[in-house]
């Protein structure tokens, strides 16, 4: 590997609405390497299904570059900007990018997700169950929702299928009003 490209980082570019392909269309004709991941849906029109290809991760798009000479990214047509921490753009690992192009490679179907991890509060929004919350759970690599009744110190599991579970955005606001509430300090 040249010293030209080993300091080149996989980075994510925050893109405008609808213009990832738009950006990655840029960066190859910079001679940047570039990837967008994209997966396949069906869209429900009033006279048909169509089957339409997407962005895996809507709003970004992902190029190989190095930071000590990222102009022109910055001002290409579509990017908001490099994503980082406190402004400072942050790599992604090799591996993640190779996890990503592997995934959508292997014809399996994939699709967009909500981030919930292990023991995060979450909402049912679909099926028979929406508008329950509880936590949730990975049990042998099935998500479980576990409901509790803390007056009994007694749970229920029950499984549920992750596309029927968003996560619970609690505000500082509604967490110390609970907490007055339960006498919590």
């Amino acid at each position: 590997m040249s010293s030209n490209v080993a300091n080149h980082q996989w980075y994510a570019l925050c893109t405008r609405p609808r213009f990832e392909k738009v950006v990655v269309g840029h960066l190859r004709n910079y001679g940047y390497e570039e990837y967008l991941p994209i997966y396949t849906s069906r869209s429900h029109w009033s006279d048909r299904i169509k089957i339409v290809e997407k962005p895996l991760f809507p709003g970004y798009a992902f190029g190989r570059f190095d930071l000590q000479k990222k102009l022109p990214i910055p001002v290409l047509s579509g990017v908001l900007y490099i994503v980082g921490i406190a402004g400072v753009p942050v790599a992604i690992s090799e591996v993640e990018v190779d996890s990503m192009r592997q995934i959508v490679a292997s014809g399996l179907p994939c699709a967009p997700w909500p981030f919930v991890q292990a023991g995060q509060r979450v909402s049912v929004t679909r099926g028979s169950l929406t508008g329950i919350e509880g936590v949730v759970l990975e049990v042998k690599s099935r998500v479980c929702l576990i409901v509790s009744l803390p007056l009994l110190q007694r749970s229920v599991a029950v499984q549920i299928d992750r596309d029927c579970i968003e996560p619970i955005q609690t505000s500082s606001r509604k967490r110390l009003s609970r907490q007055m509430r339960h006498g919590l300090s």
